[in-house]
């Protein structure tokens, strides 16, 4: 899991809170995380979580086309839903790339009213795991 500093959505109840604050946590050097993806031979993917993912979309497009060099699948959790993020593409272009880079999306706010343990890769039922396999979300030109 590669997880990213800085969300803008603070959900009660987040697993994660320390990565809200978008100057916290530290910088990472792009080639080693790739060594360390790269040296693990049972590694078959690699997560993006955080934070929010898609406000550091441009970076994570870099590293997730090293990802994909080495034949590794991508999952993306966001705060935002699938939906939202296509319309934030239309002024952000790297947000459609890593939705074209990504396998999975893990959409939606963590909403601890909906809490449910029982769902595979969720923490709350409105979030939904989304097949991105075989869609383009390139800006049409």
């Amino acid at each position: 899991v590669v997880f990213v500093q800085g969300c803008p959505h603070h959900c009660p109840g987040c697993h994660n809170p320390q990565t809200h604050d978008f100057s916290g946590g530290y910088d990472a050097d792009l080639d080693e995380i790739v060594r360390q993806i790269a040296g693990d031979p049972l590694m078959s993917g690699v997560t993006f979580s955080g934070g929010e993912p898609f406000c550091q979309a441009e970076a994570l497009c870099v590293l997730g086309e090293r990802i994909r060099a080495l034949g590794k699948s991508i999952v993306v959790y966001s705060g935002y839903t699938y939906e939202q993020l296509i319309q934030k593409g239309e002024s952000e272009p790297s947000v459609l790339r890593l939705l074209d880079l990504a396998d999975l999306l893990i959409d939606g706010p963590y909403i601890e009213a909906q809490r449910d343990l029982s769902l595979q890769f969720r923490g709350s039922k409105n979030q939904r795991v989304i097949d991105l396999r075989g869609r383009s979300h390139a800006a049409k030109a």
